[in-house]
């Protein structure tokens, strides 16, 4: 009556594998996409930010930044939020 065929079992798993693998790249590539339009959008107030920097406060913020990002960056934690390079305008 049934009839099992390791075959199909096969091409389904790799049906299967093909889609999440296809799925996967689009979101990076949407991911991707978002973060150049991001740079675009946001590359005018960065120099507006950083002209009016005049006690280089910005700077050392940005470099204190870098010091604790490092771990997080090596761990691939990073914040979700499109603005959280932003947060030291505040």
């Amino acid at each position: 009556m049934f009839n099992f065929n390791p075959e199909a079992t096969q091409m389904n798993t790799l049906v299967s594998h093909l889609t999440t693998t296809f799925v996967d790249d689009a979101i990076e590539l949407v991911k991707g996409f978002g973060r150049v339009i991001l740079h675009i959008a946001t590359a005018p107030i960065e120099r507006i930010a950083n002209a009016c920097d005049v006690g280089g406060v910005l700077a050392r913020r940005q470099a204190a930044r870098r010091l604790r990002a490092k771990p997080y960056r090596a761990r691939g934690l990073r914040k979700l939020s499109p603005f959280a390079s932003l947060h030291h305008l505040t």
